[in-house]
């Protein structure tokens, strides 16, 4: 899967170039996620702006993504969801467990509250 992948302040931001994660982008995404938290990254901003679909196996690996940071100590904030994005979040209610914010700025601001 096509990754930007950035360093800002303390946290990991990671940008999505492919408009799907589904079940066939989902385990090399998640493979490159446990290779940033090995490295000791605990804290992660996923822009999902270039994402307008998101399958039950790309909403499975960023769960099992939220889980591994959050057992670390670290954690894990969506920003930029596009409308069909925002709406599986909002319909599987995971934005409840999620921490989604508008736009890049306002993630960071909310991470630099957790490290």
């Amino acid at each position: 899967m096509n990754l930007e992948i950035t360093k800002a302040e303390k946290c990991i931001v990671l940008k999505p170039l492919k408009q799907n994660i589904d079940v066939t982008t989902s385990s090399a995404f998640k493979g490159r996620i446990i290779d940033l938290i090995n490295q000791g990254n605990l804290f992660f901003l996923l822009n999902l702006s270039q994402v307008d679909f998101v399958d039950s196996g790309g909403l499975g690996v960023l769960i099992s993504i939220l889980k591994m940071v959050k057992k670390n100590s670290g954690e894990l904030v969506l920003c930029e969801l596009n409308n069909p994005v925002s709406n599986l979040f909002s319909l599987t209610r995971m934005n409840l467990v999620f921490k989604i914010c508008a736009n890049e700025k306002e993630g960071l601001s909310a991470l630099a509250k957790f490290n």
